[in-house]
């Protein structure tokens, strides 16, 4: 690695950057072109430059320059990519003992376009350099023809290394791979669900864009006790943009990576949706549909409901659904609070998986931090056969059009963690959400009955006697309610909702919600039920 001055995981873990099923598309992973503006070795950045100069690469056509890799570097694939490992020793910040260390992906396999990576020191950018001397390449074959090559052109992404969970062991922090996805953790996490920079046109009848952060740029902090901030350059044929993350790593009684986002767009084109802050996740399945999987495990997933706060406080649970149909859905929302696709489930035996634990995957918060207005959360659940699938995507869709020559800004708070359910809350959460053939056990039932089962949790519910129940408010949009019963579970102390709902076959849209004591005591449950293809 050199700094430019004038004078071993799984197949899933690096496809997260690529969006597997989900959110990119082949077409995508092959693509050769980009455009990148040509910058000196060493200058001057401050941010609101570094945004005028993103607005200016705006106002001009998109060039799309065809890159060929280096010979040296064609030619890898899955295996000899995986094998390949950054030397810590190389890291940016490896000597200096700060606390905060920056690793390189390699080129090469599916990631062609050279990303480029500046470090900051008091306002000064510095191009920062990679060799084959940089990774151990556990392939003599592999090592000696990546070494033709010299001064690699750009690397595949970055990762961000921190004493995450033990004081003297450097972890992964965050990455950011693959056109503008990264992902994060926090205290004690495993890698699941990934963000992205932007969505444009995601699951439209026009095809899907994917802007790429081509240039990164590292400021060096002071120590591991204060934020890391990073910026990003974001490239593509309808639109740039400058990124700005202050990343705050767990500390002190602080369990969760905290992202402080401002997103400076400018767009060439005119877009038909705008995606904003967009999170990508998997779900196979949970209690409400494992019956159509034969697998030993009882769940599967990344998260498993997706979490609205709105300005009024009425907090929304969706639970997440893997049908064999498409499933999208538009929640209207005006200047929300939060939204976020959540993991709830943190024991082991929820999953009895001991190799991927899905109990210690992150939910991951979307907090707006400036005024955004009126428009809708996205959710959009794709039918998928296998955990490698990334089938779920949620995202902010501004309600005001987007035309070419307009610029947006957003900002807004990630924040990445286990992010379980307040205890000391006084309103009752959503513990699981069951499904399966209507009717009465033992008989013989109608095949167009569902049963629909949910469990509240916690808050003032819990004080609540069954002697004193709680009144049930409950909607089903495109059924008809034939049975509901509500009981509190001794055994947990669970409030149970029970309701069976007739069926056409057309999908259902169910809401419902527990109150009492004058006021609302649960969550608001939602759930949209389709039927198979």
């Amino acid at each position: 690695m050199k700094r430019h001055t004038n004078s071993l995981p799984n197949r899933r873990d690096v496809l997260f950057g690529i969006g597997a099923l989900a959110l990119l598309s082949t077409t995508a992973l092959s693509t050769k072109s980009f455009a990148q503006a040509e910058l000196p070795d060493e200058f001057a950045f401050d941010f609101d430059s570094f945004s005028a100069r993103m607005k200016d690469q705006a106002a001009t056509p998109y060039k799309a320059v065809t890159y060929e890799l280096p010979e040296g570097l064609k030619g890898l694939d899955y295996d000899a990519h995986m094998r390949i490992q950054f030397r810590p020793d190389h890291g940016v910040w490896a000597a200096d003992k700060l606390g905060y260390q920056v690793q390189a992906f390699h080129m090469g396999w599916l990631f062609k376009e050279p990303v480029k990576l500046y470090e900051l020191v008091d306002g000064q950018a510095k191009l920062v350099t990679f060799t084959a001397a940089d990774f151990d390449y556990h392939d003599a074959e592999t090592e000696a023809r990546v070494a033709t090559v010299g001064e690699f052109p750009g690397v595949a992404g970055i990762r961000l290394n921190y004493p995450l969970n033990i004081a003297d062991k450097y972890d992964e922090l965050a990455t950011f791979l693959g056109a503008s996805y990264f992902r994060a953790l926090g205290r004690n996490n495993v890698y699941g669900q990934s963000a992205r920079g932007i969505v444009l046109n995601s699951w439209l009848d026009v095809p899907e864009e994917f802007p790429r952060f081509s240039e990164f740029y590292v400021e060096k902090p002071a120590s591991a006790d204060v934020p890391m901030t990073l910026y990003a350059a974001m490239e593509g044929p309808s639109v740039t943009g400058a990124y700005r993350f202050v990343i705050s790593p767990p500390h002190g009684e602080q369990q969760e990576t905290i992202m402080e986002v401002t997103a400076r767009l400018n767009f060439r084109s005119d877009i038909k949706e705008l995606g904003v802050a967009p999170l990508t996740s998997m779900f196979l399945f949970g209690d409400a549909n494992r019956g159509s999987f034969d697998d030993y495990r009882p769940q599967v997933h990344d998260t498993n409901g997706l979490l609205i706060e709105r300005e009024t406080g009425e907090i929304m649970w969706r639970a997440l659904n893997n049908a064999t149909t498409l499933g999208n859905s538009y929640l209207w929302e005006s200047n929300p609070k939060a939204y976020g696709l959540y993991q709830r489930g943190r024991d082991f035996e929820t999953y009895q998986d001991a190799g991927a634990h899905y109990e210690r995957r992150p939910s991951l918060r979307v907090e707006p931090t400036n005024n955004w207005g009126q428009g809708h959360v996205r959710l959009i659940e794709i039918p998928a056969r296998f955990e490698a699938d990334d089938n779920i995507g949620a995202f902010w869709v501004p309600e005001a059009p987007v035309k070419a020559g307009d610029e947006r800004e957003f900002g807004y708070r990630l924040v990445w963690g286990d992010l379980n359910p307040d205890k000391n809350s006084s309103l009752a959460y959503v513990a699981e959400t069951r499904a399966g053939q209507g009717g009465v056990s033992g008989v013989e039932n109608a095949a167009n009955l569902r049963k629909f089962v949910v469990d509240f949790v916690g808050g003032e519910l819990s004080g609540l006697s069954a002697e004193t129940p709680p009144d049930v408010v409950a909607t089903v949009a495109g059924g008809v309610a034939q049975h509901t019963a509500l009981s509190r579970i001794d055994a947990n102390g669970a409030w149970r909702l029970v309701f069976d709902v007739e069926t056409d076959g057309t999908p259902l849209e169910l809401r419902a919600y527990l109150v009492g004591l004058g006021r609302q005591l649960t969550e608001t449950w939602l759930y949209q039920w389709r039927p198979t293809a």
